[in-house]
């Protein structure tokens, strides 16, 4: 029983949990906006994108491909919102920020590890490396 409540105590299965449970209710949050203000928007220019009526009959089996093509459709625009509504946003933020930071890491010239910038010898090809003193511009950190 032991080992079961250190596995659930665990911090990454708790965090695991907390990201789930958050995922869940942004793809609500999300999926909510887009049937709320943008497919509205998209009816005004250019009709209901709703295809859940488009059924493709072979003998007496019907296949509702407009179900999926709907939900392709709204993937696409929930992409879409979260790209231009949240990624873009926060990466111009995130990046405003790295702007102010002072490098301390940069890459080794033989094997491109990235290493302290003081350091003699890189940990990963033991290549000898200049140290970067005050006189010698420090490069640009890694991004990525």
């Amino acid at each position: 029983m032991s080992g079961f409540r250190k596995f659930i105590l665990r911090g990454n299965l708790v965090d695991l949990a907390v990201a789930v449970v958050i995922g869940t209710q942004f793809s609500a949050l999300v999926k909510q906006f887009v049937e709320s203000f943008v497919t509205p928007l998209l009816a005004l220019i250019g009709g209901e994108p709703d295809f859940n009526g488009l059924v493709l009959r072979v003998g007496k089996t019907p296949f509702m491909y407009g179900k999926f093509l709907t939900e392709v459709l709204s993937f696409l625009i929930s992409a879409a919102v979260v790209y231009f509504v949240i990624v873009l946003p926060v990466a111009r933020l995130l990046r405003l920020f790295e702007r102010d930071v002072e490098a301390t890491e940069r890459d080794c010239p033989e094997c491109t590890r990235s290493i302290p910038i003081r350091a003699r010898r890189c940990p990963e090809c033991t290549a000898e490396i200049a140290a970067t003193g005050p006189s010698q511009p420090v490069p640009a950190p890694r991004l990525g």
